[in-house]
């Protein structure tokens, strides 16, 4: 059974940092590539970031671009997002996701989620 468990959200003032985890287990996580997407009230879900399974290539929404950094530990099985210069907008739930295609992470929904945690930035 493959349990992807996120962990690091909370309040942060606007211009702060945040960094989420997400453990993941029951699956082959170094043959997986990895991504973060996010839910604000209201809206879609929206992609956010992605990482390949080595880690070598990465790639951002415009939005997060230059703000937020993704990485993972193969090691540890863990896919982390160390958020920057976080603003009210990037208010929302946000979630891992597991996918067999770096390129189609965003493009089609991915094979695995999370259950999501919250990151709220006042305004």
């Amino acid at each position: 059974q493959v349990q992807l468990v996120e962990s690091g959200g909370g309040l942060v003032q606007a211009g702060g940092s945040l960094s989420l985890s997400c453990a993941a287990s029951g699956l082959s996580f170094s043959s997986s590539a990895m991504g973060w997407f996010r839910q604000a009230p209201g809206k879609e879900r929206e992609f956010v970031a992605a990482i390949s399974r080595s880690g070598i290539a990465t790639n951002y929404a415009d939005s997060v671009e230059g703000r937020f950094i993704i990485s993972r530990d193969n090691t540890r099985n863990t896919v982390y997002l160390q958020m920057n210069g976080l603003k009210p907008e990037d208010t929302a739930v946000y979630y891992c996701a597991a996918a067999r295609n770096f390129q189609l992470m965003g493009v089609i929904p991915p094979d695995y989620w999370g259950q999501g945690t919250q990151v709220t930035v006042p305004s």
